[in-house]
């Protein structure tokens, strides 16, 4: 299939931008503050981690690290790559559902650790969970603190009554005002929690642009194997939405990206695929 051609210069500089930004993110050794200190029971590395540490800049890590940059775009930034105008609108419902993955993900690790693999062993359990959180989720956009309230109420009074319909202690009132307190405080944005989960469901989708879906589930993190669907799904519609966009705009993405790679990495900058 030929080519198209190179616009004149100037018609891509957002995009030009862009991935030069992801080249510098990639530069830029990770902050320890990413890692709250107290996370340490939430997940193991992720299948990506060890892959993005030392590796010399690759078009396909650099396109990559593009990609889910987008999802974090600010939308007070009017310079949108150029090449990706047209899906915008999907990136946009990707990010909010990431979002929503990151609280679900959230309140079930919290909730799972107050009731263990007895209550979280019974699928039909987790997924009166998620009906839960995911019925206030609109409420969320607008009154986070509200929704987590409510969310923390009818989680706990579920937590409650399946213990007793199992014949087991209930918890200590100790206990369930801690369990409500940490499922109310996902509603902040610096949540120890939901900000290792928010970065774990990243490395996830990063991994899917480079293994694809199926071998990123494989050895999803800890903290996400219980939304293992919903992540298939993100990740599917994720890699698909990139695939598309790469098969049109690959030969202007190769010439932008040798300009940001080593001249031997550059020598197999052609962008196909990921």
């Amino acid at each position: 299939m030929l080519s198209p051609p190179l616009p004149a210069p100037g018609l891509l500089d957002h995009t030009t931008k862009w991935l030069t930004q992801a080249a510098a993110d990639l530069s830029t050794p990770p902050s320890a503050a990413l890692d709250p200190p107290d996370s340490s029971n939430v997940a193991g590395p992720a299948p990506s981690e060890a892959a993005s540490n030392s590796e010399p800049l690759s078009p396909t890590m650099v396109l990559s690290q593009g990609f889910l940059n987008l999802l974090l775009w600010d939308p007070e930034n009017e310079e949108f790559p150029e090449t990706l105008l047209m899906d915008r609108t999907r990136l946009q419902d990707l990010e909010s559902q990431l979002h929503q993955l990151t609280i679900l993900a959230s309140v079930l690790l919290v909730a799972s650790s107050f009731s263990g693999s007895v209550l979280f062993g019974s699928p039909q359990f987790v997924d009166k969970l998620k009906r839960i959180t995911k019925s206030l989720m609109e409420e969320f956009k607008t009154r986070p603190e509200e929704a987590m309230k409510t969310v923390s109420e009818q989680v706990s009074q579920e937590i409650h009554q399946s213990l007793k319909t199992m014949g087991l202690a209930a918890l200590s009132s100790e206990n369930t005002s801690s369990l409500t307190g940490q499922l109310e405080n996902i509603a902040k944005k610096e949540n120890c929690v939901r900000s290792v989960i928010d970065q774990r469901i990243h490395l996830f989708l990063k991994c899917c642009l480079v293994l694809g879906v199926q071998r990123s589930l494989l050895d999803l993190p800890g903290g996400l194997t219980l939304i293992e669907a919903e992540l298939a799904e993100l990740g599917q519609k994720f890699v698909n939405l990139t695939h598309h966009n790469q098969q049109v705009f690959g030969p202007y993405y190769t010439e932008i990206l040798k300009t940001l790679v080593s001249p031997a990495q550059a020598l197999s900058a052609k962008v196909e695929s990921l």
